[in-house]
């Protein structure tokens, strides 16, 4: 228990990290409890041997304003995420770490809210959502499944909650 406690200074300290990795995280690398802190963090304990590390990043409840929250979430996370993939790819440790990026559901394929405007969003949808996956043995590029033409319902291939965990 000690030795893990007295770790975590050397562990949160980014300052022996190259400045091209601390660029491929972005801008939000250096401010502690940013998605792109945590992206990096998270691959210095799986150095480390960490067996299991879950990222979060709120906000992506989106029932109302959704052309501008949406820009941010996309931007807080699109950039530290290749750069974890990355990050692990070029460490070596990629193909023995699953990444899985996801949320809890879908989101309808239409809108909610007033019409016009920035107040519409979407609601909760169970029946279609993407996630996606890289390493631990999963074949790249590989896309597994399909909606309808509207993205409400899956016409090919569903995989339930159960056939991923067994993943």
């Amino acid at each position: 228990s000690y030795r893990m406690q007295a770790s975590v200074p050397e562990l949160t300290d980014f300052s022996n990290e190259p400045e091209s990795v601390l660029r491929m995280y972005g801008p939000d690398v250096h401010r502690k409890g940013s998605y792109a802190y945590n992206c990096l963090l998270a691959r210095r304990l799986l150095e480390r041997g960490t067996r299991f590390v879950q990222l979060m990043h709120a906000g992506w409840d989106q029932h109302k304003n959704l052309y501008t929250q949406l820009e941010i979430q996309c931007r807080d996370t699109d950039a530290p995420s290749a750069a974890l993939v990355l990050d692990l790819e070029q460490r070596g440790l990629l193909d023995d770490t699953l990444v899985i990026w996801g949320g809890e559901f879908g989101r309808t394929p239409f809108l909610q809210g007033q019409l016009g405007g920035d107040a519409q969003g979407r609601d909760h949808h169970p029946y279609a959502f993407t996630l996606w996956m890289a390493g631990g043995g999963v074949a790249p590029g590989v896309t597994h499944g399909a909606s309808d033409e509207f993205g409400f319902d899956v016409v090919e291939d569903p995989v339930t909650p159960h056939d991923l965990q067994a993943t």
